[in-house]
């Protein structure tokens, strides 16, 4: 007899309610790291430049934090409302911004265009996206009680691998769809990804053994659970969160120029999506490792003290700025890359299982959301540091016909070093170990 069968059939198998939906929901809304793929389609087509539409994406991430934070108590108290928030918000905020496209392009330069775009993509996808982002995972860990790690690292994988999933899918419809590509794409995908994620509402379920406190007698407010630890603990937790996220945007975000500046601009395709491979592999392997451990947090000290190695090690070289024909420094530059990636996606997977540990699960959604706040405001400051760092130092050159700043990508890395040297003293003095963590280590000197 199956496993679903002998706990009652499909609506008692934590795969069927918890992690399919949870893929579902993820893969569509993970979809928003594809922005780079359209972004200068869509600044062609309306009349504006590229500049001016990078907007909709920030404001995609910072409301997407900033949804987490307002409406965790939502997920909390219903997460059938909340997955069903996020199915509506995302798809018509798809929806609409092909419609601003459209619009736009048979009113060029219009700031009715480029407006809706912000408020279509940034606010009303951002809803979605941050809504989306929640809705499964307490789901997830009160399913996989005693892999709490391998199931959200599950879910967050597949927002992490949803660009590199849907990134030649993309690709394929601007180069197939004719005239008006870029909104006709926007019009399918907002009904494809309606449908996968209505299904993952429908499939959404807490375990039935799950009592979920009610009321103030019943369910303390957030500020008492947060006061259960040191105040220290939680700001720590917020703060490396912030970091990691902002260092690794910055990376990102110059990806794509660091790649040719060390002469590969012909893989450029491919590296982005090992990057995206690394990302999302980050995010299931990281959180699954820390399954095994007496104490997540070691996770990010690895993050930290890997990160500040590799980048380190890109600085002394000077990895970036004379990396072409030197095979050692290629591979050195690659492999910061391809970690950073890693470590920026594990940072994402064991937020809410560290949280988790250190004040419980009762209001575990709505902590996770207010820390998610983190997200909104790195969404606003990583890439556009790196770019203010970039355009206001080094020298920019032409070689085979690519304008380039090796200098100024080179000089990003002294300011995520410089942050990643914070969050490694934040991990080690702010953040407390778990109570399961201490428990071991009391048995430990007891043995002995």
């Amino acid at each position: 007899m199956s496993e679903a069968n002998s706990q009652g059939g499909w609506r008692t198998n934590k795969w069927v309610r918890a992690a399919i939906p949870a893929l579902l929901l993820h893969c569509s809304i993970g979809t928003v790291y594809c922005w780079s793929l359209f972004s200068q389609a869509i600044a062609d087509h309306i009349g504006f430049s590229k500049g001016a539409t990078e907007w909709a994406f920030s404001f995609a991430i910072f409301f997407l934090g900033m949804s987490a934070a307002f409406l965790g108590n939502v997920v909390e108290k219903d997460i059938h409302k909340s997955s069903l928030i996020a199915t509506i918000c995302f798809a018509s905020g798809m929806a609409l911004t092909g419609f601003f496209i459209y619009y736009g392009g048979e009113h060029q330069g219009s700031y009715v265009s480029l407006i809706g775009i912000y408020l279509s993509y940034g606010f009303i996808m951002g809803i979605g996206l941050g809504t989306g982002y929640l809705s499964p995972v307490k789901t997830l860990m009160l399913w996989f009680q005693d892999r709490k790690g391998l199931a959200t690292g599950l879910a967050v994988a597949g927002f992490g691998a949803a660009k590199a999933i849907a990134s030649p899918i993309m690709e394929w419809m601007q180069d197939n769809l004719g005239d008006g590509a870029i909104y006709k794409m926007f019009w399918i995908l907002a009904g494809v990804y309606f449908v996968m994620m209505f299904v993952g509402h429908l499939l959404l379920a807490k375990p039935a053994g799950w009592h979920e406190p009610q009321g103030k007698g019943e369910k303390p407010s957030i500020i008492s659970v947060l006061k259960t630890k040191p105040i220290g603990n939680y700001i720590g937790i917020w703060v490396m969160f912030y970091i990691n996220i902002t260092c690794g945007l910055a990376l990102i975000s110059q990806e794509k120029m660091i790649v040719k500046c060390i002469g590969l601009a012909a893989s450029a395709g491919i590296i982005s999506t090992v990057s995206a491979v690394f990302n999302a592999g980050g995010r299931l392997g990281f959180s699954a490792w820390a399954d095994t451990m007496k104490d997540r947090n070691t996770v990010y000290k690895l993050i930290f003290i890997l990160s500040i190695a590799f980048t380190g090690l890109v600085i002394l070289t000077q990895g970036i700025k004379n990396g072409e024909g030197n095979t050692l420094l290629i591979i050195l530059v690659l492999t910061l890359i391809f970690f950073v990636n890693a470590g920026y996606g594990g940072g994402f997977s064991n937020v809410p299982t560290l949280l988790s540990d250190h004040y419980g699960m009762g209001s575990i959604s709505a902590i996770h959301g207010i820390t998610l706040s983190a997200w909104a405001f790195a969404g606003l400051t990583g890439n556009q540091v790196a770019t203010l760092i970039v355009n206001n130092s080094g020298e920019w050159i032409e070689h085979d016909g690519i304008k380039m700043n090796p200098v100024g990508y080179q000089n990003v890395l002294f300011f995520t070093i410089a942050l990643y040297a914070v969050a490694l003293v934040l991990c080690l003095v702010l953040v407390r170990p778990t109570d399961k963590a201490l428990e071991a280590k009391a048995a430990k000197k007891a043995v002995k």
